[in-house]
């Protein structure tokens, strides 16, 4: 029976337990909660490392961060209003076809119609995040770009949650859909022709602020390198759950590069990327190829980053996909074969819905490392935040740049903050998606 909490049992039991954790919390407090407190701090001071004075100046520090040196053309808050306005106006053009043309009096009462309405706003806002991104000037190919993204999201959406048979779609469908299309995308270029949007505004004024432009850069590399390791990862981890010769030779030598030092890796990669005889150069060079050139380009500097972190991280990504695969219960599969489905079928019913909790454990962890890349652009520039114009520069090198270069630790610990909130919420968002989208084997 347990016995009761001030029982003299208890209180020893808990006492002991409490002083074999001492060196670990010890240790903890010193390292990590001292530095994370006194940082926090910091953060309000003024202070240049070389004076023993701090001097509180609030927010100061902050505002540093996100101050431009020199204006911008643009007016940031009729930006964030016209993006607003343009966003809410679309919605409600968007729900009145919907309705006006009779698609929830076909569908209505069902989930299906809802399915459909979520799939079209879907498509309005891929649309308009392409058309800014790939053509500011909005020329034909981004227009029609944007329409080929918007009609591939709309055809993911729909299939993914049931709302429509293709092949059973009336005429009538189709023209409601096409039309809607027509009416969104006249309506965008004529707001985005005629006003200017965030987007716009940021692009400008990221140039003007070192700190906007590491924000960009980071979220750039980890929209490259977190997808890529992921799908890397899934593939390779199926391929070495198969029963092929070698099968463990393999797995040793994809996890090999996870365990070399950074140093290690970041250095051969800065002899393969070398435009003049370099080994990546070489295999173009096989197939009449243009060289390339990828340490002294600005627009190959994020890519170039992410190919030797994804080549670098892929092997433990794959070994995680791989302990959830082999946790898959074989009884599945045997009873899927029975009804004959294919492997296509087996993937997509059996094998993705219960890798759902591995992937999204290796989601938050690759997102979270990813943010934090350092080493492999201090070692493949020398030193520098890219090789021009701080194409390279992260919220790391930020801070590292701030507080070793430039002695103000203030900054750097603001800086360290801001980056910490940004992680923060992008983990609070994937745990909330989490909770409706995984699924664990009971």
């Amino acid at each position: 029976m347990p016995y009761s909490r001030r029982s003299k049992k208890y209180w020893k039991e808990t006492w002991q337990a409490y002083l074999f954790l001492l060196p670990s919390i010890a240790i903890l407090g010193v390292f990590v909660f001292w530095p994370i407190g006194f940082s926090l701090v910091l953060s309000f001071f003024k202070w240049d490392y070389t004076s023993t004075t701090r001097y509180f100046i609030g927010f100061d520090n902050y505002k540093e961060l996100f101050r431009l040196t020199y204006p911008v053309s643009l007016s940031f808050v009729n930006s964030l209003i016209n993006t607003a306005v343009y966003i809410v106006v679309v919605l409600v053009i968007v729900q009145a076809l919907y309705h006006l043309f009779g698609l929830l009096s076909k569908y209505d009462k069902t989930e299906k119609s809802h399915a459909l309405l979520y799939a079209i706003y879907f498509a309005a806002v891929t649309g308009f995040v392409l058309l800014r991104n790939s053509s500011p000037d909005l020329t034909a190919a981004g227009l029609f770009a944007g329409l080929g993204l918007m009609g591939f999201g709309l055809f993911i959406l729909m299939r993914r949650r049931g709302s429509l048979q293709w092949k059973k779609m009336k005429s009538s469908q189709w023209s409601t859909l096409l039309l809607i299309v027509a009416v969104y995308y006249a309506f965008a270029y004529l707001i985005l022709s005629q006003s200017a949007d965030f987007v716009q505004y940021f692009t400008l004024a990221k140039e003007s602020s070192d700190f906007l432009k590491s924000i960009y850069n980071t979220v750039y590399y980890v929209l490259l390198s977190v997808p890529t390791q992921i799908v890397l990862a899934l593939i390779i981890a199926m391929l070495l759950n198969k029963n092929i010769k070698m099968r463990s030779l393999f797995r040793t030598a994809y996890f090999i590069p996870f365990v070399t030092s950074v140093v290690a890796v970041s250095l051969v990669w800065q002899w393969m990327f070398n435009d003049q005889f370099g080994l990546l150069n070489y295999i173009l060079s096989i197939f009449n190829l243009p060289r390339i050139a990828w340490l002294k380009e600005e627009v190959w500097t994020i890519p170039t980053i992410a190919i030797v972190s994804v080549w670098q991280h892929v092997g433990y990504t794959t070994v995680i996909f791989l302990a959830g695969l082999q946790n898959i219960d074989r009884s599945y599969y045997e009873a899927a074969d029975v009804d004959g489905a294919s492997g296509w079928q087996k993937f997509k019913f059996i094998t993705w819905p219960l890798l759902s909790g591995t992937t999204f454990f290796i989601m938050i962890i690759t997102m979270i490392g990813s943010f934090k890349v350092f080493s492999q652009i201090f070692i493949l520039y020398q030193g520098l935040p890219g090789p021009v114009n701080k194409s390279g520069l992260t919220l790391v090198y930020y801070v590292f740049d701030a507080f070793y270069n430039q002695q103000r630790m203030g900054v750097a610990s603001a800086a360290a903050y801001v980056l910490f909130m940004i992680i923060l919420v992008l983990t609070m968002v994937q745990l909330y998606v989490g909770k409706k989208r995984v699924h664990y084997e009971g």
